[in-house]
C-alpha cells in the first residue's frame, strides 16, 4: 500500500515525491509507504483551503446541507468500520476491540456535529439591549476560516475527527496533518470525505513529519486557526509559530492525571477503573490516570488486588482474540518508556510488577503493564508524562493531603476521585485543578462533554458545544435608526 496526499479535491503525489515507511509495532516490519509532504505541498493545500473558504462554496451553504454531508461521512465510516479498525490496529498496535470502539465513536462525532449545526442555524438571532432606542445591536457568528488541524498518533482517526467534524460543521475549510507514526486511517478518512461530496479544497490531507509538514502548516500566513493535540514541547512551538500572525490556537497537550481513592471504596471497582484508567490504549492516553493516591487503610489490600489483576492482562498483537494490551506504537516511544523504567529503580519507588519487556516476547514493541508503589512526589515517574502502561501509587491520610498531592503537578488535564460518599466526591472534585473530572470512574469520554485542560495541559476545549464554538468568530453588528438624529458635528449639538 502506498498513500497519497489529498489536496483541492484530488489525491496526488507529494511535490518532491517523498515517502516513509509505516511500521507494524507488533512485528517491527514495514507494511506500507506513506506520502511525505513538504512545505510546497503545505502551501498548495492551504491555498486550496483559502480559496474554498473565501468563495463560500462550503461556508455559505445552508447548515442543513452541510449537516447532510457530515451524515454521509458518518455513514461511510460506519460502512467500513471493520476495515478501518484493522488499519488502526496494524498501524498503532491497539487491540482490535479498542480500535472498533474508536471508529464507531468517530462516526458518532460527525452525526453529533451535524445535529448541532442544524440546531444552531435554527436558533434565534442574538440581540443586545444597548440602552439607546436609536440603536439595535446583534451578534453574528461566522466560521473562523482556514483551520490547520495537527493530530496525534494515539487515537489516529478519532482525534482527527474531533477537530475535522466541528470545523466542517461550522463552515470552515480544513488542512489535516496527522502524526507520521499513524497516518493510514486518516488517508481512508480523506477518501470517505471525498466520496461524501465535500467540495474541492474544503478538506485537505497532508501526511508527513513535524519539521517538514507540521511546522510550515502552523506557520502559514493564510491559516486562521491552529488546532493541535500532542506534547507540551511541540505545543509550545505551535503556539510560538501561530503568534507571529496572531492566529487563534487551541492546544490539547500532556497530562499526569491523579486518581484519588478513599478507603470506603470497593476494592474490585477501584481496581477495574485503575486498570481502565492506565492500561486502556496501552497507556498512550494524555488523560491517563497514572498517579493513583489511595487512603492508607485501603492501600495494601488494593495494591495486592491490583497486582493480581494486572498480571492477568493478556499481552500480544492487537489483531489476536482476547488481547487487552498491544505493543507500544513505535521504537522511539518504546525506548522512551524503557528509559523511564530504567531510571525508576533508583528513585525510591518500589516495583510491584512489570518493569520491562514481557517474557518470551522477543519481537514487537511490547512492555509489560507496570506498577510502582510508594512513589515519592518528587520522583520523575510521578511527575513526568510517560505515555505508556505504567502506573504509580502512593498513600495518603487525609482529604486535604490527597487534594494537595493531586494538584501538585504542572499538568491539569484530568483527575478522578472514588468514594461511596458522594458529597465528599463533589467536594474534592471542586478543588481538583483539572478540566475533566471523573467521579467513581476513570477515562469514559463522551462527545457531548467538553474536553480540555488547565495549566500546561492546554488552551481551549474540544467536543461538546464548546468544541463547536471554538471554530467560530464573534461579530457585533450595531445599526443606527435611519430616521434618528446624531448631530454631534453638523448640528453642533450633543449626541447624547
Amino acid at each position: 500500500m502506498t498513500t497519497r496526499l489529498y489536496i483541492d479535491g484530488a489525491f496526488c503525489a507529494p511535490v518532491k515525491g517523498g515517502s516513509f515507511a509505516a511500521i507494524d509495532p507488533a512485528t517491527e516490519q514495514e507494511f506500507a509507504q506513506v506520502a511525505a509532504a513538504t512545505g510546497e505541498d503545505v502551501d498548495l493545500a492551504v491555498r486550496a483551503a483559502r480559496r474554498s473558504f473565501d468563495n463560500g462554496v462550503w461556508a455559505e451553504l445552508p447548515a442543513s446541507d452541510r449537516a447532510a454531508t457530515l451524515r454521509r461521512i458518518a455513514e461511510g465510516i460506519r460502512a467500513e468500520t471493520p476495515a478501518l479498525a484493522a488499519i488502526e490496529t496494524r498501524d498503532n498496535g491497539k487491540p482490535l476491540p479498542e480500535a472498533i470502539w474508536d471508529i464507531e465513536d468517530a462516526a458518532f462525532v460527525f452525526d453529533y456535529y451535524a445535529d448541532l449545526a442544524e440546531a444552531d442555524a435554527k436558533a434565534p438571532l442574538r440581540t443586545i439591549d444597548l440602552g439607546d432606542d436609536r440603536f439595535d445591536g446583534r451578534v453574528w457568528r461566522e466560521p473562523v476560516g482556514v483551520v490547520a488541524a495537527i493530530t496525534p498518533w494515539n487515537f489516529p482517526m478519532l482525534m482527527a475527527v474531533w477537530k475535522v467534524a466541528p470545523a466542517l460543521a461550522a463552515g470552515c475549510s480544513v488542512v489535516l496533518k496527522p502524526s507520521e507514526l499513524c497516518a493510514l486511517s486518516c488517508h481512508e478518512l480523506a477518501r470517505i470525505i471525498d466520496a461524501a461530496g465535500v467540495p474541492a479544497g474544503v478538506f485537505n490531507l497532508l501526511t508527513g513529519d513535524g519539521p517538514s509538514a507540521g511546522a510550515p502548516l502552523s506557520e502559514h500566513p493564510l491559516v486562521d486557526k491552529v488546532a493541535f493535540t500532542g506534547s507540551v514541547a511541540t505545543g509550545r512551538r505551535v503556539m510560538q509559530a501561530a503568534s507571529a500572525g496572531i492566529r487563534t490556537v487551541s492546544l490539547e497537550l500532556g497530562g499526569k492525571s491523579p486518581f484519588v481513592i478513599f478507603d470506603d471504596a470497593d476494592i474490585d471497582r477501584a481496581v477495574e477503573w485503575i486498570l481502565f484508567g492506565i492500561f486502556w490504549n496501552k497507556g498512550e492516553v494524555c488523560s491517563a490516570t497514572s498517579r493513583v493516591l489511595v487512603q492508607k487503610a485501603l492501600y495494601q489490600p488494593l495494591l495486592a488486588r491490583l497486582k493480581e489483576a494486572t498480571e492477568a492482562i493478556t499481552i500480544g498483537p492487537g489483531d489476536q482474540d482476547g488481547i487487552k494490551l498491544g505493543p507500544i506504537v513505535s521504537k522511539s516511544q518504546y525506548d522512551k518508556i524503557m528509559g523511564f523504567l530504567d531510571r525508576a529503580q533508583g528513585n525510591g519507588a518500589r516495583l510491584i510488577t512489570g518493569g520491562g519487556r514481557p517474557q518470551r516476547m522477543e519481537t514487537g514493541y511490547f512492555i509489560a503493564p507496570t506498577i510502582y508503589a510508594d512513589v515519592p512526589p518528587e520522583a520523575e515517574i510521578w511527575r513526568e508524562e510517560i505515555f505508556g502502561p505504567v502506573v504509580c501509587l502512593a498513600p495518603f491520610e487525609t482529604e486535604e493531603e490527597a487534594i494537595h498531592l493531586a494538584n501538585d503537578s504542572p499538568f491539569g488535564l484530568a483527575a478522578a476521585v472514588m468514594s461511596h460518599d458522594l458529597d465528599r466526591c463533589d467536594r474534592v472534585a471542586a478543588k481538583l485543578r483539572a478540566g475533566i473530572i471523573w467521579i467513581n470512574c476513570s477515562q469514559p469520554t463522551f462527545t457531548q462533554a467538553p474536553w480540555g485542560g488547565y495549566k500546561t495541559s492546554g488552551i481551549g476545549r474540544e467536543l461538546g458545544r464548546e468544541g463547536f464554538d471554538a471554530y467560530f468568530e464573534t461579530k457585533q453588528v450595531t445599526r443606527f435608526a435611519r430616521d434618528a438624529d446624531w448631530g454631534w458635528y453638523l448640528s453642533g449639538g450633543d449626541a447624547q
